[in-house]
């Protein structure tokens, strides 16, 4: 009896081995068996039946199909899903009954989208949450219903879904829902409303509700949406196009109930109030020791280094800065320690100094704590020594450091107008250059005046930006002696240099009468203790900040002057007015298009301009046009910012490094004591080309 009982298990297992073996061998390289996944398809809180669920895998070629199948009465499926190495798995269901109108029968217009990353969950939810979440960080990589993209990108891309939404049951995700963001922005009321009109399409509930969805969301270039995927990337890759029209759609699919004030019958809440300026859904992170957040850095991971002006929990003022550096990983969780961050190698109160090499070493400078270059290695370890590279004490406030393509470090000693070269990264070879012992700031040898940011271009020439100047300093990387220097707006900051060698500069104080008194209010300041402040560079500081806080878009307000690779000026620069209040920083992203930074008040937004390949700007815009609503892209808790900077998967991240400008001087209010330094980093995700990181030399595109 037991021999035929065996005789039957071989029998059975035979086949079922062989068919086993056959499955694994039709599996993409790489995969695991498959894992079974239960899902569900939601439109407006409702079963979505019959709709046609697909598994696709995302990699750099075409997305392949592995499995399909069709959502049961109560909208639920059942797919056995792969996990395939190399690839970003997701769901997209296609067609359907929407159960909340029986009458509406099968919709061919829906389409809804889940990004799961390189994992399936066990449970899963289609909806219009997980259809916003999923484009909007997805913006750069979605044409149709595929997504192509590198296995960088699409890992950071996948990996910020869950900031927003719970994949598992379509309903919140925990950062949007965290302190910084639900209350402290419009961003869950923009992802809100933009879930309920998609929902007014899905379940028709009115006559026309896609017909109408598609005309409001009809793309700059006339190409108009055939189904709602298509119509939320229409909206994600040009967001400031008709918001109002977007808007619109939520009195038209849900008005508000006749005879008192009731809330609109959505099934999504909270819902906007007022049309937005643009549908952007940024997030603000913080942690990992990052307070008064300056510049910014990618590394070739993602992962987001930044220079904290302050200690956390520190009553810091501007006249002594204590803090370290913060690391953040793409989808915005803290790397380094929470209060402190990553301190020692001499690093004291750094501001924007921070370069990343091609080890992914993080090398900085101390601006007003320690005066000195650090260096840290990629987990975060100190390199330098504990007092950092004082170049035998003989270095004052710093700020920029770069890291060129051929491996040297140029880091600006502001205060004294001196640079510190490291050829080849090897502190042992530094040396100090343009030393000024006259001390007359007008010969120096090098023509800087407070140095600040450098920028190198495709001719290996270093372009630096001064704060007392109305000027851009040029030499040859092999030769600082042969300096040059070309006219910009007063007082630079940021530099960036585009795929044409373009130079890009911000002004803070702009190209005005006003501007250029200003500018010698805040030399005469560095000299003269007028308030009894005894920190020379916190008098001058202080002068530029009160005179940046008020300043508006327009002729009084900052500007860009944009000089061509020869050090000509550009025929339309300066660029004023356009959102640009007080422009620190510029980015440029893999499209060449122009990103800026205000430090001014609470209420500017960053702004994006026309670059130099119109090809890559809306239909009819020129060079210098903005792209940017009239105020910038606004919310997601931004604050007085400094660092602006697109990351690989083309989400764009800015540093908010103050806030309460009463608290940065003097003998504060006590409650506000702690209030200078800006808080956390506000992310606007997939609104850029993307670009390589590090950011070594101008900007590579993938």
């Amino acid at each position: 009896m037991n021999s035929d009982l065996n005789k039957g298990r071989n029998a059975v297992v035979g086949p079922v081995s062989i068919l086993a073996l056959a499955v694994a061998g039709m599996l993409p390289a790489g995969s695991a068996l498959a894992a079974t996944m239960n899902g569900q398809v939601l439109g407006g809180g409702a079963p979505v039946a019959s709709s046609t669920v697909t598994l696709w895998a995302a990699s750099a070629g075409a997305p392949k199909q592995l499995a399909q199948t069709k959502s049961g009465a109560d909208g639920r499926f059942t797919l056995n899903a792969p996990a395939a190495q190399g690839t970003s798995l997701y769901l997209v269901a296609q067609g359907g009954q929407p159960t909340a109108n029986k009458a509406a029968g099968n919709n061919p217009a829906i389409a809804l989208m889940t990004v799961l990353g390189a994992k399936a969950p066990g449970k899963v939810t289609i909806n219009e949450m997980t259809t916003v979440a999923s484009v909007w960080t997805h913006a750069q990589f979605i044409e149709g219903n595929a997504i192509k993209g590198q296995p960088l990108q699409l890992k950071i891309a996948a990996g910020n879904v869950p900031n927003f939404v719970d994949v598992a049951t379509g309903d919140w995700g925990n950062t949007i829902q965290d302190a910084l963001n639900s209350t402290q922005s419009p961003t869950m009321a923009n992802f809100a409303t933009l879930a309920n009109i998609l929902a007014g399409c899905v379940g028709q509930v009115k006559a026309g509700a896609c017909t109408s969805l598609f005309a409001a969301t009809t793309a700059p270039d006339g190409k108009v949406p055939a189904d709602t995927l298509g119509a939320a990337a229409s909206i994600a890759r040009a967001p400031w196009h008709q918001p109002e029209k977007v808007f619109a759609l939520l009195d038209n699919f849900y008005p508000v109930p006749a005879g008192k004030p009731a809330p609109r019958p959505t099934p999504f809440a909270p819902y906007l109030t007022y049309a937005p300026s643009s549908w952007v859904l940024p997030l603000r992170f913080t942690g990992g020791g990052m307070y008064a957040g300056g510049k910014l850095m990618f590394d070739s991971q993602g992962n987001v280094w930044v220079a904290s002006n302050f200690q956390v929990g520190a009553q810091a003022q501007d006249y002594f800065w204590q803090g370290g550096v913060a690391k953040f990983a793409p989808d915005g969780k803290p790397l380094s320690p929470m209060t402190k961050g990553f301190t020692g190698g001499g690093l004291l109160g750094p501001g924007f100094g921070l370069a990343i090499d091609t080890k992914d070493n993080a090398w900085m400078t101390s601006f007003a704590g320690n005066n000195n270059v650090a260096l840290f290695d990629k987990t975060g370890k100190p390199l330098s020594p504990p007092e950092g590279w004082t170049m035998g004490g003989k270095l004052t406030n710093m700020q920029g450091i770069i890291v060129t393509p051929g491996g040297d470090i140029w880091a600006a000693d502001t205060v004294s107008s001196q640079l510190v070269r490291i050829p080849k990264g090897d502190p042992s070879k530094a040396e100090l250059l343009c030393q000024n012992p006259g001390g007359d700031p007008l010969k120096n040898p090098c023509k800087l005046l407070l140095p600040f940011a450098f920028a190198i271009d495709q001719k290996s020439n270093i372009w630096i930006t001064n704060i007392l100047g109305d000027h851009v300093t040029r030499f040859p990387g092999g030769d600082h002696t042969k300096a040059e220097t070309f006219k910009t707006g007063f007082s630079g900051s940021g530099i960036a240099v585009d795929s044409l060698g373009n130079v890009w500069v911000t002004n803070k104080l702009g190209n005005s009468e006003r501007g250029r008194l200003k500018m010698v209010e805040m030399a005469l300041a560095g000299k003269v203790n007028y308030d009894g402040e005894p920190d020379a560079t916190s008098r001058l500081t202080r002068v530029m900040v009160e005179a940046m806080y008020p300043q508006k878009p327009g002729r009084e307000g900052g500007s860009l002057t944009v000089l061509r690779p020869d050090g000509s000026e550009a025929s339309f620069s300066p660029v004023y007015g356009k959102g640009i209040t007080g422009p620190w920083a510029v980015s440029v992203d893999g499209n060449d298009n122009i990103w800026v930074a205000n430090f001014s008040s609470a209420t500017a937004g960053i702004v994006q301009l026309c670059g130099f390949r119109t090809e890559n700007c809306p239909p009819g815009m020129k060079t210098g046009d903005a792209i940017s609503p009239p105020a910038g892209y606004v919310g997601g808790g931004l604050q007085l910012q400094v660092d602006i900077g697109v990351g690989p998967a083309g989400d764009v991240w800015v540093t908010n490094n103050w806030q309460d400008t009463a608290s940065c001087y003097g003998k504060p209010e006590e409650g506000a004591s702690t209030r200078c330094g800006g808080q956390g980093m506000v992310v606007f995700f997939g609104m850029a080309k993307p670009v390589k990181t590090p950011l070594i030399g101008p900007a590579r595109t993938y």
